[in-house]
């Protein structure tokens, strides 16, 4: 059982980081392409080109928290699968007792430290995702970029925690 929990983990990991790769590759590339089309039109006016500017800071303050969130979700990731490993360890050694009072003691604490584990996996991802959103939203603030530039109307299907 546990082994198929850890391969859905790697396989839901995969995906998610699949995405954001692919996020992170189309903004990247779009403000690189408007950048270069900026650079190269010779009729291109000053307030295009702050607008220009103004949207590449976007991309880099989008870039920066993609970056903290993949670094939280591995984190995350990382302490379930310990977490998870040293569950499976702590029940292996629970059952190499010779007393049913023994077993379910040390069952039960194995359980508690696994909850204990992942309530804090979770309360860590959670905190990073928010502080990472958060310094996201003053960075792009002070780009004084044009409405709709921002992807925060996005952020609802980040992934809560739960």
């Amino acid at each position: 059982m546990l082994h198929y929990f850890g391969q859905f983990l790697k396989i839901n990991y995969f995906k998610y980081m699949l995405r954001k790769t692919l996020i992170i590759s189309s903004i990247l590339s779009l403000a690189l392409a408007t950048t270069a089309f900026a650079d190269t039109s010779m009729a291109t006016s000053t307030t295009s080109m702050s607008a220009t500017t103004k949207i590449a800071c976007v991309g880099t303050a989008v870039g920066t928290r993609e970056a903290a969130i993949d670094t939280a979700m591995t984190t995350e990731t990382g302490a379930m699968n310990a977490a998870y490993s040293a569950r499976a360890t702590a029940l292996a050694s629970a059952y190499t007792q010779t007393t049913s009072s023994a077993v379910k003691s040390a069952v039960a604490a194995a359980w508690s430290t696994f909850n204990t584990s992942m309530k804090t996996a979770r309360a860590t991802w959670q905190t990073a995702r928010n502080n990472a959103w958060t310094t996201f939203r003053k960075s792009a603030s002070t780009c004084k970029a044009p409405t709709g530039v921002s992807d925060s109307a996005h952020s609802v299907s980040e992934v809560s925690g739960n």
